[in-house]
């Protein structure tokens, strides 16, 4: 039976497994919309702006583990999901991004909302396609897929004229994907295994540095299983944070920029650091030169081009981190029977255990209601059993530093790129993703207006998500640099004329709350949190609170400044 592509489009996704995409309708991609209702297996969320249907698409995809997708039109829909498509590229989330494109034969006139969306996203899609005959659309849908999921994921882009949706054909769908040039390694080297195994063994003050490919590949169980079983104290990225849970005594907190004194302390001071599924970022290492400079490095990733990318490497593994860190395991058992890893370690971890206890994370209370006490007293309400998502600035590394994160999937933020306005239509897809969980994004009050308009999309498919808003008056991470590196030169940081966050959330049709004093905090929060329904909390804390440790810009990770 003959079918048109937008008929083809939608079987496909089915095929996939999809059942929610987000979208925003246009005239490129009407045809698709209008053979949508007779698809009632595909769930669309109409988001009220592009970006916020690809971010939260990709929400839905890290709570999930699925592959995100949403749908737009042509022009300016298209050029409105790039900041969502770098962001998914930047921290490898698989998604599958279907834009409308005017009809083939119009390509290359400057028609009406045509715009080159193959070549703009090239540099920050793992791959995209222009599909210009509907004989190949299914074929091309499956390796979309495919590629997004596979290997390191991340976004590909599929390009749909508008006639190719319109033409019909013999619909064939691939029972598998075979593509030449792409051929990821899942399996790991087993001498670079055992290479691993002999450095841990000789290691008298080892680390594990766990980064976002550990929860990509859900291997968190198998990273705090070898963990245990080795006795070596853990470390996460931004992005590796829930992957090792932060209520076992072997961890260390986070490191890089705003990590922990320990953990940074600890990086510096190894002789054998394992990075499992990190890219040595700048934020993580600091001053490259003086980057855990006594240790030797062994690097577990599935991209082999993140291997020496940042950092030389003395064991590089390129595999997949679930299967490593389970070969690791298995080595171990096999070769080192009746080794005392604890005994092994055991000067190694007083002296972190002692760090921990002589700097932790802390501030000062002085009456004034504080971001980190708001974090604190949210952990304790949810017990950390919710999807907490940021927006970007101080309330990120606010959020990082003082929610316990104890499961993966559990903390969504844009960590690669930084994207303001991530957080809020990333709670959405989470919250589509999980609906009987507890989902809350914490936002400050300038990221949080870059897509606030996902508000009404909240309110419309009833989502109970609670947005709480750091409201400090300020672009606070940037004020913060203004402060102590560029002698208070507030420039541009005020953002004192801001909406009433409770009159806004109120006239969209959501609840709103303010706290204003520390006494307020819990019942206040308590009562915001117990609501069926969505809501804004306005929390008005401190203006000038910084965070801390804080790393300064070219400084080695021990050269903190801790107040």
């Amino acid at each position: 039976m003959e079918c048109t592509g937008a008929q083809i489009l939608l079987e496909s996704m089915k095929r996939e497994g999809v059942d929610v995409l987000f979208g925003y309708p246009g005239g490129a991609v009407i045809d698709i919309y209008d053979e949508l209702p007779r698809h009632p297996e595909l769930h669309h969320v109409l988001v009220r702006h592009e970006q916020g249907a690809v971010h939260a698409a990709d929400g839905y995809a890290r709570a999930s583990g699925k592959a995100g997708v949403c749908l737009v039109t042509s022009g300016p829909g298209a050029t409105n999901t790039v900041t969502g498509i770098a962001t998914a590229y930047a921290d490898s989330i698989p998604l599958v991004v279907f834009t409308g494109q005017v009809p083939t034969q119009l390509i290359g006139n400057d028609a009406f909302q045509e715009v080159d969306i193959v070549g703009i996203t090239r540099p920050c899609t793992k791959h995209n396609f222009l599909v210009k005959d509907v004989r190949k659309l299914a074929k091309t849908i499956r390796q979309a897929f495919f590629l997004a999921r596979s290997g390191r994921p991340g976004p590909v882009l599929v390009d749909l004229p508008k006639d190719v949706m319109q033409a019909r054909t013999e619909f064939v769908w691939p029972d598998a994907v075979s593509m030449r040039s792409y051929n990821p390694t899942y399996k790991p080297n087993l001498n670079q295994l055992r290479r691993t195994v002999e450095e841990l063994a000789q290691a008298e003050r080892p680390v594990i540095l766990a980064g976002g490919g550990v929860i990509m590949a859900n291997a968190g169980q198998a990273l705090t299983a070898l963990a245990r079983k080795l006795q070596i104290p853990v470390t996460c990225t931004l992005m590796g944070l829930g992957s090792f849970p932060a209520t076992d005594p072997l961890w260390l907190g986070m490191v890089g920029m705003h990590g922990t004194y320990a953990a940074n302390l600890a990086i510096n001071n190894a002789d054998v650091l394992m990075c499992v599924g990190a890219r040595f970022d700048d934020r993580v290492t600091g001053k490259l030169a003086a980057f855990a400079p006594k240790a030797r490095i062994v690097h577990i990733d599935i991209d082999p081009t993140s291997i020496r990318k940042n950092v030389e490497v003395e064991v590089p593994v390129v595999g997949d981190c679930r299967l490593a860190l389970e070969g690791i395991a298995e080595i171990c058992d096999a070769k080192q029977q009746g080794r005392d890893w604890a005994d092994q370690h055991a000067a190694w971890l007083a002296a972190v255990a002692q760090w921990k206890e002589s700097k932790p994370l802390g501030y000062q209370k002085n009456g004034h209601l504080k971001p980190q006490e708001v974090i604190e007293t949210l952990y304790d309400l949810t017990g950390g059993e919710a999807i907490i998502t940021t927006e970007v600035g101080q309330h990120q590394m606010w959020v990082a530093q003082f929610y316990t994160f104890t499961k993966p999937r559990t903390l969504l933020t844009s960590g690669g790129l930084g994207t303001m306005g991530y957080g809020f239509p990333a709670a959405v897809g989470a919250q589509f993703a999980f609906p009987q969980k507890k989902v809350i994004t914490v936002a400050g009050d300038a990221s949080l207006q870059m897509n606030i308009q996902e508000l009404a999309t909240v309110v419309a498919n009833k989502l109970p998500i609670k947005v709480i808003i750091l409201n400090n008056r300020y672009l606070g991470m940037v004020r913060q640099w203004q402060d102590l590196f560029y002698n208070q030169n507030y420039s541009s940081t005020n953002m004192e004329a801001q909406p009433d966050f409770v009159k806004l959330a109120e006239a969209y049709g959501a609840e709103g709350y303010r706290i204003t004093s520390a006494a307020d905090l819990r019942p206040v929060l308590e009562k915001a949190l117990g609501t069926p329904n969505p809501a804004f909390i306005d929390v008005v804390v401190e203006r000038e609170e910084n965070v801390y440790p804080i790393v300064p810009a070219g400084a080695a990770l021990d050269e903190m400044l801790l107040v």
